[in-house]
Formats: C-alpha cells, sequence, structure tokens
C-alpha cells in the first residue's frame, strides 16, 4: 500500500512501509496530493525507495487533512441493512445521498466540535470507508471502479439527530455543522486491485466498540455507489464519497471517537462542544 499525506503546513508527502517523504522527491513536477491524484488512479505513482532522502516515520509528522480541499463531499445513508433497521428505516431500492458542503471538514485528529445546545442536543458519530475520485469521469462501469478511484481512507461522520428526526428534510443542516466530518491522515493508494469485501468498518468511542460490520454487507458496494452518481454528474480528482456506515454512537464532549477501516487506516478525534 501506498499513500498520500500532507504535513500541517501543507506539504505534500508519498508514503510507505517505511515512512515518508516528500512527494516530489520521488515525482518531480507533483506540486500536491490533488496533482497525484490521476497519477493513483493509473497506479504510475512512484516509490518511497526512489527518494533520495530517508523516510521519516509517521509518528514524527504532524498531518494536516490529506487534500487541502476535497471536491464534492457525497454521503450514503442506510447503506447497511441493519443500521437501517435500527432506525426503523425501509431498506433503500437506490443509494441514500446527500452532499455536505465544503466547510464541513476538519483535519485529522479533530476536534469534534459539537452545535450548541440550543441548536442540537443530539450528536452521533459514524465510522465509514471513504472513496476519494482520481480521475474526471462520466458514465463509470462498475467494472471500471479501479481506474477511477485514486485510493480509500477512514471517515468519521456526523449526524445532529435530533434535528434530523423533526423533519427529514432537515437532513442537510443535520450534517452540515462545522467539523462534522473527520477524514484520515492519508489516502490509502492500493498496488494491486483491493477486495473491499472482506474488510470491516467499525465505530469506535471511549476505546468500546459501538457497530462494526464487513463492507460486503453493504446494500450498495462502492463501485456501484460510484458508477450511480457518475450517471448523474461529473466526477473529479478529489470527490469524496462517505459510503455508509454500520453504526451511530451518541457522543458527548469529552469523548474520544476512532473509525477503524480494516488494512486502510483510522481517523480518530476528542469531542468539544
Amino acid at each position: 500500500m501506498k499513500y498520500l499525506a500532507r504535513t500541517a503546513t501543507g506539504d505534500p508527502l508519498l508514503g510507505g512501509e517505511d515512512g515518508y517523504v516528500r512527494l516530489d522527491a520521488v515525482e518531480p513536477g507533483l506540486d500536491s496530493v490533488r496533482d497525484a491524484l490521476p497519477r493513483a488512479a493509473d497506479g504510475t505513482l512512484g516509490d518511497v525507495s526512489d527518494a533520495p532522502a530517508e523516510p521519516v516515520p509517521a509518528e514524527d509528522i504532524t498531518f494536516g487533512a490529506p487534500l487541502a480541499e476535497f471536491g464534492k463531499l457525497w454521503g450514503i445513508g442506510l447503506n447497511y441493512e441493519e443500521h437501517a433497521g435500527d432506525l426503523d428505516e425501509q431498506r433503500p431500492e437506490e443509494p441514500a445521498s446527500f452532499m455536505k458542503p465544503s466547510t464541513v471538514p476538519t483535519g485529522p485528529g479533530g476536534p469534534i466540535r459539537l452545535p450548541p445546545e440550543s441548536q442540537s442536543e443530539r450528536v452521533t458519530a459514524e465510522a465509514e470507508l471513504g472513496v476519494v475520485m482520481g480521475r474526471t469521469c462520466r458514465n463509470v462501469d462498475e467494472a471500471d471502479f479501479e481506474d477511477v478511484i485514486a485510493g480509500f481512507l477512514p471517515v468519521i461522520d456526523m449526524t445532529a439527530e435530533d434535528v434530523l428526526q423533526r423533519n427529514p428534510r432537515f437532513l442537510t443542516r443535520a450534517k452540515s455543522y462545522d467539523t462534522f466530518l473527520v477524514p484520515g491522515a492519508a489516502l490509502a493508494v492500493p498496488e494491486e486491485p483491493l477486495d473491499l469485501t472482506s474488510l470491516s468498518v467499525r465505530t469506535e468511542v471511549n476505546g468500546s466498540v459501538e457497530a462494526e460490520n464487513e463492507i460486503r454487507n453493504m446494500l450498495f458496494p462502492p463501485e456501484e455507489i460510484v458508477s450511480f452518481h457518475s450517471d448523474v454528474m461529473t466526477l473529479e480528482p478529489g470527490d469524496l464519497f462517505s459510503t455508509g456506515t454500520p453504526g451511530a454512537a451518541h457522543i458527548e464532549p469529552g469523548d474520544d471517537v476512532r473509525a477503524v477501516v480494516e488494512s486502510i487506516g483510522t481517523a480518530e478525534a476528542p469531542v468539544t462542544r
């Protein structure tokens, strides 16, 4: 697995098992992670071992978000049948998708800032697999999924649940508070086709597993999500799909939330108000 990341000061990085180097040390002319996304999609990114400098261990780096700005932010609701049952919702016949504004994401490590209690008294956190697009594309066949995505990352998504419960038309507002999306620190770029179906997604709060399920149990797998939405609109490098959660957990100030996506990575953030 290769990794694309950024330092907290914005320097683009390329990572591997031994650590991270500056992206331009391996790929001269690539000045940002966004520039590298098409290379990630077509599998032509160089290796950390090609850099003239020794790689720096991840624990010695302060990371920013993998992209300075993501593109379109898509979320998929009710994408595990068990989670839909928990919410007394019927299984959707098509992806139950929604969009979030560009101001929502916070950096890796958060914090997640809950809105004032006068606006929402019940917020939930949800671990999800994130899929980042690597190519400009339209009308993508599911079989071509690997050719158009740059990679994957863990995501913590949030919902002001009491706002949503007042009226389902309030979904956009319930999902749009600042910091209601925490991406992992690095974009995982598979060097070989990755069998997502065998991987698990886990929501943890304060070290306790609140929900866990395997990607094979998604109602709409990632390749179908990308294909479906590419029939609706042009997808571009940096667009992010949060593919749904196995289950949500109520969070309070002082909590610590983790999204764990097997073989992809972990996103973690403390909760404040």
